[in-house]
C-alpha cells in the first residue's frame, strides 16, 4: 500500500511543488485548493504517476473541511502525512495604516484554517501511527520581527508554538510534528502580498538567488522520510544571500 499525504494550498507555490515531489515518489495524495481549474489540471497531470484525489475548498470554511474529510474514500482512512501549507501574507503597510480586513483574512487562513485541517485529520494520522508526520509551514517571520510583518509574523509565531504544543499532546502516538520556517523564497506568495504588483515582486528577488518552492518541497519530503524515531521539531532555512541586519534606531528625538 502506498503512503498517503494530505496537502492544503496545492494550486501554487510550496503546495504545488510538494504535490509534484511526492507524486514522483508514488505517494497517494489528497490535494486541496480554492482555484478549481488549477487544482483539477494539476490532479489530472499528476494522476498519471500516482493516486490523486482533488478537493476544491477553502481551509477557512470549517463546514466544507469537515464534509470533505468525512467523505474521503476508504483508501485514505489512514494518512502518513499532512502538509499544512495553505497560508498567505497581505500587505506591507505599517499596523496603524493597514487593512483590518487583511488582518482578519490572515488570521482566518494561517491560524484557523491550519487548526481545522489538523484537528479533523489527527485521527487518520494517529491511526497510521509510527512514521506519520505533520509539517506546518511556518516562517522566519514567526521568529524574527520586521516592519510590516505585524499580524503575518504573529500568525506564524502561533504556528510555531502550536506545533510544539501539539508534539506534547501526540507523545506516544508515533505522530511527528515539524514547524518548517522558510526565509526568502520566490513564489506566488509575494505576488499575493503585493496585490499583484509585479514591480514590487521582482524587486524583492532581484539578484538575491532566493529559495525556490522545489527546495521547500525537497526539504519536506526529507523530513517525512526520516526514521520513525526521529522528530525534527523545527527547521529554519534561508538562502545564503539572506541574513539579519542591525537594530533600527529612531534618532528623531521623540520620547
Amino acid at each position: 500500500m502506498q503512503p498517503t499525504v494530505f496537502i492544503t494550498g496545492a494550486t501554487s507555490g510550496f503546495g504545488e511543488a510538494c504535490a509534484r515531489r511526492f507524486a514522483r515518489a508514488g505517494w497517494s495524495m489528497v490535494l486541496t485548493g480554492r482555484r478549481e481549474e488549477r487544482l483539477l489540471s494539476l490532479a489530472n497531470e499528476l494522476g498519471k504517476q500516482c493516486d490523486v484525489l482533488p478537493r476544491v475548498l477553502d481551509v477557512r470554511d470549517r463546514a466544507a473541511m469537515q464534509t470533505a474529510i468525512d467523505q474521503l474514500p476508504e483508501r485514505f482512512t489512514t494518512l502518513r502525512g499532512l502538509i499544512n501549507n495553505a497560508g498567505l501574507a497581505l500587505g506591507t503597510e505599517a499596523a496603524q495604516v493597514c487593512s483590518l480586513d487583511d488582518w482578519e483574512t490572515m488570521v482566518d487562513t494561517n491560524i484557523k484554517g491550519l487548526l481545522y485541517s489538523t484537528r479533523l485529520l489527527l485521527p487518520r494520522l494517529i491511526a497510521h501511527g509510527a512514521g506519520a508526520s505533520i509539517v506546518n509551514l511556518g516562517s522566519i517571520a514567526g521568529n524574527w520581527p520586521y516592519p510590516g510583518s505585524h499580524v503575518y509574523g504573529a500568525t506564524k509565531a502561533f504556528v510555531r508554538q502550536f506545533s510544539l504544543n501539539l508534539r506534547c499532546d501526540l507523545q506516544g502516538t508515533g505522530v511527528r510534528v515539524t514547524n518548517l520556517e522558510p526565509g526568502l523564497c520566490e513564489s506566488e506568495f509575494s505576488l499575493v502580498r503585493f496585490a499583484g504588483d509585479a514591480h514590487k515582486y521582482n524587486a524583492v528577488y532581484a539578484n538575491a538567488k532566493p529559495l525556490q518552492p522545489s527546495d521547500i518541497a525537497e526539504t519536506i519530503f526529507w523530513l517525512m522520510n526520516q526514521p520513525a524515531h526521529i522528530n525534527i521539531n523545527s527547521l529554519e532555512l534561508m538562502p545564503v544571500s539572506q541574513a539579519w541586519n542591525n537594530f533600527s534606531i529612531d534618532r528623531g528625538g521623540v520620547a
